[in-house]
């Protein structure tokens, strides 16, 4: 799952993106557009509404906004991510996309795999590592230390895994074409291939820089929250314990990405400043993992992907 469409600050226009199989989505503003590079060598666009979350005022509010924009940018960002695997497969067929039913299960099962591998996974391997004598008990420093090495093994893992595969590597480089092409646009440059490659495919205000905001907060915000409200009812019995502690993390993960989302946009807005830079190393790094130096073709579809979204009549 990539969240790079939340966090965009563009001079002359907020834009954002996300790669998707063989093509690439961008936003700007309540707008979507969706560019994919067919078999044929073609490339087909497809400009949506955003589908937003944030209807009541008080959803928009700093501290607040977070959680909402993070929900919606996964809804737009699997439909996104449908409609490329439908025209890379060259398939016509209106019916293949996923209905209602089907985005609701499939935003389930993403966000529970997601929970699992990154809350649930770390928290019973750093009970493991209590009962071998290596950490102490959920309310020391010492579980909530192994809790985020774990959280930051996995992550890596993870990505490092994913990226030994093909189809994922294409992926990556669309990813790398989003971010030069967003860049190129943001400077005020013409948007062409050869405008555009001499820009890096590193960006401050990347997915992957807020899903490693979104781990770092969680293990700083789980080791001192647990333990304190811990104090005011601890079950008895070891299993119900540790449940009623992973359904704690779970519910924390509403302010983690409140949190991470306030930081990813001051992160980004002030990015030229040292403690911006110094907080976006991290993120600028796992990018290094997370994106390919994409070639002109791959460019190309990203560059048709950013004018339909910031002038629909080109669409």
């Amino acid at each position: 799952m990539n969240l790079r469409g939340l966090f965009a600050l563009a001079a002359p226009q907020s834009v954002g993106g996300q790669a998707v199989i063989e093509g690439v989505m961008m936003r700007a503003k309540d707008t979507l557009a969706i560019a994919i590079r067919k078999a044929d060598g073609e490339i087909v666009t497809e400009v949506r509404p955003w589908f937003s979350l944030s209807i009541h005022p008080w959803l928009k509010k700093p501290f607040l906004r977070g959680f909402p924009i993070l929900m919606e940018t996964m809804v737009n960002g699997i439909k996104a991510l449908n409609y490329s695997a439908v025209q890379a497969a060259e398939d016509d067929d209106d019916d293949t996309e996923l209905t209602s039913w089907h985005l609701i299960l499939t935003m389930v099962l993403a966000l529970g795999a997601a929970l699992g591998l990154f809350v649930v996974l770390p928290h019973f391997l750093s009970v493991g590592m209590e009962y071998l004598g290596l950490a102490g008990d959920v309310d020391s420093l010492s579980f909530h230390i192994w809790d985020g090495i774990i959280k930051m093994v996995v992550f890596v893992g993870y990505i490092l895994a994913i990226s030994y595969i093909p189809d994922i590597k294409r992926v990556f480089q669309y990813h790398g074409a989003e971010h030069k092409v967003i860049w190129t646009w943001e400077e005020g440059k013409e948007l062409s291939p050869v405008s555009t490659r001499l820009y890096s495919r590193l960006h401050p205000r990347c997915g992957t820089a807020f899903l490693l905001f979104v781990l770092v907060i969680s293990i700083l915000l789980y080791a001192v929250l647990v333990p304190y409200l811990l104090t005011f009812y601890s079950p008895e019995y070891f299993v119900f314990k540790h449940l009623y502690i992973v359904g704690l993390k779970l519910f924390l993960m509403i302010p983690v990405s409140n949190i991470a989302y306030e930081m990813i946009k001051f992160s980004g807005k002030y990015s030229k400043s040292m403690l911006c830079k110094i907080m976006c190393w991290p993120g600028m790094m796992m990018q290094m993992l997370t994106t390919k130096e994409p070639d002109d073709s791959q460019i190309e579809v990203a560059i048709a992907a950013l004018e339909c979204a910031v002038n629909t009549k080109e669409s």
